[in-house]
């Protein structure tokens, strides 16, 4: 058995549903502390952090990554039990396993063998650990990198472990992320009788036209790195659950996934100009989770390509696709700020697996980055 894939092993092991950690952090800190790692144990609120640094000089590379997993699911519908880590057929079954105790035990197995080859590498080496990615992202690397703020420790290279792959390993490395901004739009009518519409205002219908017009908008053409930005309804709730009773409200959810080409205050009064076109006695309560960032071509962007192409042969593809990540703290730090992991197939699925040969190519192509890098 690889070292790799008994770490992650011992990581499954532990039912670190969101925010516990169960122990996943002590375990890597326990290991990490023999190859002259020091390390400072951040809790805040419920949430249990882990900082732990390599080295007091710069440049700062820093792992990042996550312990916490989504619940399972009912545990009678897995092949295999979701905490007890099983390997059959070449993939290792159980819940984080590619999201992301796999990359975890590969940040680990990586830097212990750099550092026994490189012990003087230059700059330091760091992994920020995290148990709130999968929850509200709150008390986890966004308050980690303000006390690295404080601290005037200022990452240089950032390398997120989330699961990028896409078919095989590594054939998709992350360069940046859209931004999210979500809405909650209530629009008010006049309850009544469905047989006396005159005397009500059916507040759905009032919306219908001006959701058409919101879903058939072409808000950007995006741009050489990102998409054009999208809007997507998630739920539209109305009613007392009556057939014969006309709601005096509808509540509608949506998200923008939006690029660089746009900013959250244009798309905010793009909204409220379709409404108010309308005619519309709407609210509208807005939440932004994350700005888009890109780390364009440069120094990490090289190493990681290189990387990838010494372990695999491959050359990987540079993509800003999929939803947000702990990434979206770091990058506005200043840092250079990438993700590769495994494939992201089955995550938060039932039967979430890795390939186990996958697990020690990300490993390989870890510890390859840091050589580039630190050497």
């Amino acid at each position: 058995m690889s070292e790799t894939l008994e770490l992650a092993k011992r990581l499954i092991a532990r039912p670190s549903v969101t925010p516990d950690d169960a122990g996943c952090q002590e375990l890597l800190q326990q290991r990490l502390a023999h190859h002259g790692f020091r390390a400072e144990a951040l809790r805040f609120g419920e949430v249990d952090n882990l900082w732990s640094r390599r080295g007091s000089d710069g440049p700062l590379f820093v792992f990042a990554g996550h312990t916490d997993v989504v619940p399972t699911g009912p545990a009678s519908s897995w092949r295999f039990p979701p905490f007890e880590p099983t390997v059959h057929e070449g993939q290792l079954y159980g819940r984080g396993a590619a999201d992301m105790k796999g990359s975890v035990a590969a940040f680990v197995t990586a830097v212990e063998r750099f550092t026994r080859d490189c012990p003087e590498h230059s700059g330091s080496i760091a992994l920020l650990i995290t148990s709130d990615e999968e929850g509200p992202a709150v008390d986890g690397t966004k308050r980690v990198v303000d006390w690295l703020q404080q601290q005037d420790m200022p990452i240089d290279w950032c390398l997120v472990g989330e699961p990028s792959s896409e078919s095989v390993v590594a054939d998709t490395v992350k360069i940046g992320r859209r931004g999210s901004l979500n809405a909650r739009i209530t629009v008010r009518g006049v309850q009544g009788h469905v047989a006396y519409p005159h005397k009500a205002r059916n507040p759905i219908h009032l919306l219908a036209p001006a959701l058409q017009e919101l879903t058939a908008a072409e808000w950007d053409a995006g741009n050489a790195s990102f998409p054009p930005t999208t809007f997507q309804i998630s739920n539209i709730n109305a009613g007392t659950g009556a057939t014969n009773v006309i709601p005096d409200t509808v509540e509608l959810l949506c998200n923008f996934r939006f690029s660089t080409e746009t900013t959250p205050e244009v798309l905010q009064k793009a909204v409220q100009d379709v409404l108010d076109r309308h005619g519309l006695d709407a609210h509208i309560d807005w939440t932004l989770s994350a700005m888009p960032f890109l780390t364009e071509s440069g120094v990490l962007v090289d190493a990681t390509c290189a990387a990838v192409r010494e372990v695999t042969g491959l050359d990987t593809v540079l993509s800003t696709g999929g939803g947000t990540s702990d990434g979206r703290f770091i990058a506005p730090t200043g840092a250079q700020v990438l993700e590769l992991g495994p494939l992201n197939a089955t995550i938060h699925q039932i039967d979430e697996r890795v390939g186990v040969d996958d697990l020690e190519s990300l490993s390989r192509i870890y510890e390859a980055i840091l050589r580039r890098l630190l050497t």
